[in-house]
């Protein structure tokens, strides 16, 4: 089964179920449905054929959902990418996908029109929202089109790439994963069955559609007649009344979201009662924010989802409530092992640790919700993949029962609100300030963000805090979630006898 049947079986079973909510808008499975044929005939017309890279620079809407399950029926491929990126970003990842079209909006308007000049191989730019530019394809237009009219049969098979995500690489730019029907239905698949959905169930649309906890619950959603209720801006106040209006049953977010819902001033006004299935993933839950959220919710069911782009799931943990932070065991579908960590990506599969020792995270590629490999990228793939294991970068340990733990990053990665930064990308724009003579990002723990980028910085001569944070905010190819939100002036930085930075060192002497 290919994805492009999904929505078309949910509008035969339960047409008049409603499918998706954004603000005043509320579409029935067989109006959305309906509307996705029209959408994807449209885009048949404008040239794009089965294999083509759709890029979606938009935020949790209906159209971007439409504009997805589009993609699907085409057998186009839909490339969601942070709405949020800087012109140079949004170019990379374009012109590294080969897209022939891209979908934007308001909120991305200006780096995609800034990108457009640089990239001649796309034929169709597309407009979501009243404010079309002259020479763009209106969305809406898409939309009132003839479901007929010129619409290729569907020749998409399970081997066929759906979707292809970017996630960030170890060198800063992002990395292409490209993924395919039969793994996108399978992680679903496993989706549902490890957050105990069920038939038309109700789930807040707030995770981006860019990311894959997002488009994750967008499928699950399709596959049980359930609703998605898109929130296109995180607002605690805002997510507190649709938990309540729309009576939502299942939450799906990362840590920091739930930090804020919890934390909203007279959320013990609203009533909760339904919402009764709580997932997290992205980054650690405290073991204090795990007890408060129980305390809010009360939930049948309280999961932590440890996984990734490339393999949708590693391990689950439905005993969060008796082991806060636990990470737990395998997935429904996968295999994992803890081994020796190596800094330099060297590690083999067969080198296991103790139980108790700290290693890193593998897991079997013979899972079917597995990626087969990065979007070009042989450089990627020999760093990740070995002898049939994807190395996660992931450090963890074993406890006494066997539950699994995730203590860091191999790599340092920072996870700040569920994004991944990269120390080097942030300190590549911080190196291009004439004050800066060397700097050193690291994460250091948040409570709400999970994690905060922090600057470490030796300055040349004379230089402000509000100077350097000034010049992270104009960067043209750096998106404002990645700037720090701490600086440091020191006199130097700590190093190896081989001049490596000593990352752990700083988190460790500033960890508060």
């Amino acid at each position: 089964m290919t994805l492009s049947r999904t929505l078309e079986v949910a509008a035969a079973r339960t047409p008049d179920a409603v499918g998706i909510v954004d603000g005043a808008r509320r579409l029935t499975y067989a109006e959305w449905a309906a509307r996705v044929r029209r959408v994807a005939a449209s885009l048949a017309g404008l040239g794009i054929r089965r294999g083509d890279h759709v890029v979606l620079s938009l935020k949790n809407r209906e159209e971007h959902a439409t504009a997805y399950w589009a993609c699907q029926r085409l057998g186009a491929i839909a490339t969601p990418l942070n709405w949020r990126y800087a012109p140079g970003e949004l170019e990379y990842c374009v012109a590294d996908a080969e897209g022939v079209a891209v979908v934007f909006e308001s909120a991305s308007r200006d780096s995609a029109l800034a990108a457009r000049p640089r990239l001649p191989r796309v034929t169709a730019w597309i407009a979501v929202g009243a404010d079309a530019p002259a020479d763009t394809v209106p969305f809406d237009s898409l939309a009132s089109g003839d479901a007929d009219a010129g619409m290729p049969p569907d020749g998409a098979t399970d081997a066929d790439l759906s979707i292809m995500l970017y996630t960030s690489g170890t060198t800063g730019r992002p990395k292409g994963v490209p993924r395919l029907h039969r793994a996108e239905l399978s992680a679903a698949v496993a989706h549902v069955v490890q957050s105990r959905n069920a038939f038309g169930d109700v789930t807040l649309g707030v995770m981006p559609l860019y990311h894959t906890m997002g488009v994750r619950s967008m499928i699950a959603m399709a596959l049980l007649s359930g609703r998605l209720v898109c929130l296109p801006d995180w607002s605690p106040a805002e997510a507190a009344r649709l938990l309540e209006t729309e009576r939502v049953t299942s939450l799906y977010l990362v840590p920091t979201l739930y930090h804020d819902l919890v934390s909203l001033p007279g959320l013990e006004r609203r009533d909760l009662r339904t919402v009764k299935k709580i997932g997290y993933a992205g980054a650690p839950m405290s073991s204090t924010l795990t007890a408060r959220v129980a305390e809010v919710f009360r939930p049948d069911v309280f999961l932590n989802h440890l996984g990734s782009t490339e393999i949708y799931t590693f391990t689950t943990c439905d005993r969060v409530m008796q082991k806060p932070t636990c990470a737990g065991r395998p997935g429904l579908f996968g295999r994992v092992r803890v081994v020796k960590p190596d800094p330099e990506r060297q590690g083999r599969p067969d080198d296991e640790v103790a139980r108790g020792d700290t290693g890193e995270l593998i897991v079997g590629l013979d899972s079917p919700e597995a990626f087969a490999g990065y979007w070009r990228r042989p450089d990627a793939d020999a760093n990740a993949i070995r002898g049939g294991w994807y190395f996660t970068g992931d450090l963890v340990y074993q406890d006494d029962d066997g539950d699994l733990y995730a203590v860091g990053r191999v790599d340092d990665m920072i996870i700040t609100g569920g994004e991944n930064v990269h120390p080097v990308e942030v300190e590549d724009v911080l190196l291009r300030h004439p004050g800066v003579a060397e700097a050193c990002v690291v994460g250091l723990p948040d409570p709400r963000l999970g994690q905060i980028v922090a600057a470490f910085v030796v300055p040349r001569g004379t230089v402000a805090v509000a100077e350097l944070d000034a010049f992270c905010r104009r960067a043209p190819d750096f998106a404002s979630f990645k700037r720090p939100r701490r600086y440091d002036l020191v006199d130097a930085l700590p190093k190896s006898p081989t001049g490596k930075l000593l990352r752990r060192r700083l988190i460790d002497e500033h960890r508060g």
